[in-house]
């Protein structure tokens, strides 16, 4: 289980986010998806640690991510916003529809590399060419 009793101040009318909160040295951050109220800094105590994210790649080439789906139900249900990159990581998940900025990347990756593969061939073309 991920989930950690933050401890932080939960007023009932206050909104709530669940959002990334950064953690770790300068070149090795991790994150921890928590529930906080909205206009508090991402240091500040949360109210629960629902998750948590580890965007380097390991020894696997893998990004971990841990989320506890219970309590970000709980939390939903609730009324609490949930910010744009976890959002991402929920649609990767399966947990909410795909975000529409997960389609933006894939799209501007593959025609990263689409160009890289033509700019490849066509320096491959003009070496034969010389060569002859």
């Amino acid at each position: 289980m991920c989930t950690v009793d933050g401890g932080g101040l939960n007023i009932a009318r206050a909104e709530k986010a669940i959002r990334l909160a950064r953690y770790g040295c300068a070149n090795r951050p991790f994150y921890h998806i928590v529930v906080i109220m909205k206009r508090r800094n991402q240091h500040q105590q949360p109210i629960e640690q629902v998750g948590v994210y580890d965007p380097l790649p390991n020894d696997k080439n893998e990004q971990l991510v841990c989320f506890n789906f219970e309590r970000i139900k709980y939390w939903i249900a609730d009324g609490a916003r949930i910010s744009n990159p976890v959002a991402e990581l929920l649609g990767l998940a399966g947990f909410l529809p795909i975000h529409p900025r997960t389609y933006m990347t894939a799209w501007r990756n593959r025609s990263n590399q689409s160009d890289k593969s033509t700019e490849n061939t066509s320096t491959e073309n003009s070496n034969d060419n010389l060569e002859k």
